[in-house]
């Protein structure tokens, strides 16, 4: 298990950017891949993108493709979510999550890890 704590939410207008950080504990961070999720209210958890152990492979939820951009920093144990022209159905809590295996398809129960979550909303 690894403890993750994000942070950089915040409330932005449409259009704007935001940038989330996630930093992991422990020296194992590099054995990880790295995800993004997002909650809504009255919505169900669901993958926005992903970031393999070394950063050289991504994948990204449809609906976000060509704004969001995921990178981490395995010297820094941090993982980074780069949100650009944000539209209020970007909306919700984001967290990030810890998994031991890369997987084709992305579910809340491939990840055993989980940070508190940070709160972005846009604003029309």
């Amino acid at each position: 298990q690894v403890q993750l704590v994000e942070s950089g939410g915040g409330v932005v207008q449409a259009g704007g950017s935001l940038r989330l950080s996630c930093t992991a504990s422990g020296r194992t961070f590099s054995s990880y891949v790295m995800g993004w999720f997002r909650q809504a209210p009255g919505k169900e958890r669901e993958f926005v993108a992903s970031i393999s152990w070394s950063g050289d492979r991504a994948d990204y939820r449809n609906s976000v493709k060509g704004r969001f951009t995921v990178s981490r920093d395995n010297a820094k144990n941090t993982v980074y979510l780069q949100m650009n022209n944000l539209k209020p159905e970007d909306t919700a809590v984001y967290s990030c999550a810890a998994s031991r295996n890369w997987h084709s398809t992305w579910h809340t129960t491939d990840f055993g890890s989980w940070g508190q979550g940070t709160q972005v909303t846009v604003s029309s």
